[in-house]
């Protein structure tokens, strides 16, 4: 189909909007305090809805649809475990980052084991940040795809472009300002979809709640003939089980909110420690909802092509059409004109407010962790503010290239590849702040037998992906557990290694008493 003209008038003032904030807060950019942390001016609410719009991504506009149209409910529940990190993160992780204006996540690191850690520390964010941001542009070109008949390459990068801009000239004033924006257009997006549903379906909302329920559509755990199977919420390392899925969950969010320089950045841009704490709550009792929301959003239009059959959904639901392609053809096939258009704004959105703060965060620690504490010191600020530019230009073609390689790959559903890919490059995160919030001992010798142990098993766990392995030495493990099982092994070895080394922090003087 063909978009309406309507449809390209709301696309192109979105746009416009877009680009105007960055080009607004240009003008402020004349110090890197102010295009890393904002001026540290920001109030709650907005810290909050910023990380709304930062976590909820293309994988949730396109992906979680996708998996509960193919499957059912199972991977929302890793979500359910964000209540419990959310206490941790707001009352244990968040006062560390608050004191002594720091600026990346990493700098805790040195203090409390030295500047090798930092290092690694960075290194660590810097790839998973860059194989993140392939993901999402990559998901971010099927919806461009669709709408304009562009070839793959051409998406990808006019895609990268646009968002590259005014990320580039904005900073961070203009990556939180724009995710504010854009979670509220995703939202409007996603409701105006369910809206159209329901419109169609002729028992409404109602039938989708029965004729879903009956098929185990709505199911949190797996479900053998058609009840929750005996193995649902057992302890296993072989199968996706509930109870593991939580696991999970709590691990990845922990990882997010105590190391991803992501977080830790609105953690350092906010007024205070009390707004800080603030927006976390707002991004707590607004994203589980989204999530759930187009949870449901993936349901409904299983119903509906149930009713409606169609040869492309068909086409999904047996393997032979990516699933990441069901928002894109949904969007541009049943929406009337000018809904099309602020949807597909949504899924713009959805996209961007992600993309645009990963190429800041990435460029925040590459110039505060790596080229201004070890490779070019003692500046002046206006030095390191034109090197940040340059490296967020870098930073831009990287996701690009990236995106381009995985249009070629073969993937399963995106939810189960993000999964895998998190867990892989996690480099036991969790397991090395863990060590260093709630214990003073071991220093970089302890930390680095942890990290080496770690590193041995993520190889260990990405040759059996390979199949490069005898079936006697693979993993006996499913690779959603690798990074649950990669950050107990980094704490447990790490605490070990201090218990036998000795040696201590050596800023414990410094650390928050609690």
């Amino acid at each position: 189909m063909t978009l309406a003209t309507a449809d390209w008038v709301v696309l192109a003032g979105y746009l416009c909007v877009v680009l105007g904030i960055g080009i607004y807060f240009s003008r402020r950019n004349t110090s890197t305090e102010e295009y890393f942390v904002g001026g540290r001016r920001f109030r709650g609410w907005v810290i909050g809805l910023s990380l709304v719009g930062t976590s909820i991504s293309s994988i949730t506009f396109l992906a979680y649809p996708a998996d509960a149209f193919k499957t059912d409910w199972l991977r929302y529940l890793p979500n359910l475990a964000l209540l419990p990190a959310m206490l941790v993160a707001a009352f244990v992780f968040l006062p560390y980052f608050r004191r002594g204006n720091m600026t990346s996540a990493y700098e805790f690191l040195e203090q409390r084991y030295g500047p090798s850690i930092r290092v690694y520390g960075a290194v660590a964010f810097l790839v998973a940040q860059v194989v993140r941001l392939a993901m999402i542009l990559w998901l971010l070109s099927l919806l461009i795809q669709q709408v304009t008949d562009l070839s793959p390459a051409t998406a990808i990068v006019l895609g990268g472009l646009f968002v590259g801009l005014y990320t580039v000239i904005g900073g961070i004033d203009a990556v939180i300002w724009t995710d504010v924006l854009q979670t509220v257009v995703l939202l409007l997006g996603g409701l105006l979809c369910l809206w159209v549903i329901l419109d169609a379906l002729p028992g409404g909302l109602g039938q989708i709640f029965d004729q879903a329920g009956k098929a185990g559509k709505f199911a949190l755990a797996p479900w053998e003939d058609g009840a929750p199977g005996e193995t649902s919420w057992s302890l296993s390392l072989s199968e996706k089980t509930a109870t593991m899925m939580l696991l999970i969950g709590l691990t990845n969010w922990l990882t997010e909110y105590s190391s991803n320089q992501n977080t830790v950045q609105r953690y350092c841009a906010s007024q205070s420690t009390a707004e800080a704490r603030k927006g976390l709550w707002v991004y707590l009792f607004t994203a589980l909802p989204i999530w759930a929301f187009y949870m449901f959003l993936g349901t409904a239009l299983w119903v509906f092509f149930q009713v409606y059959p169609d040869v492309q959904a068909g086409a999904i639901l047996s393997g032979e059409a990516r699933a990441e392609t069901l928002m894109p053809y949904f969007i541009t096939n049943y929406l009337p004109a000018g809904v099309a258009g602020l949807v597909i704004a949504a899924a713009l959105a959805a996209a961007m407010s992600s993309l645009d703060s990963s190429i800041n965060s990435v460029t925040t620690v590459s110039v505060v962790d790596l080229y201004r504490r070890h490779f070019n010191p003692g500046q002046d600020d206006r030095h390191y503010l034109k090197v940040a530019w340059g490296i967020a230009v870098a930073v831009t073609g990287l996701m690009i290239a990236g995106a381009l390689w995985l249009n070629q790959a073969d993937t399963k559903t995106l939810q189960d590849t993000s999964t895998i890919l998190v867990s892989l490059l996690g480099g036991g995160m969790l397991g090395l702040y863990l060590l260093g919030f709630f214990s003073n001992k071991g220093d970089a010798r302890a930390a680095w037998c942890g990290i080496a142990c770690t590193l041995v098993f993520t190889g260990w766990t990405i040759l059996t992906n390979k199949g490069m392995l005898p079936e006697a030495l693979s993993a006996p493990f499913d690779l959603y557990y690798t990074g649950l099982i990669g950050n107990l092994l980094m704490f447990v070895v790490g605490y070990l290694a201090a218990s036998a080394l000795g040696g201590k922090s050596g800023d414990t003087e410094e650390l928050p008493t609690r």
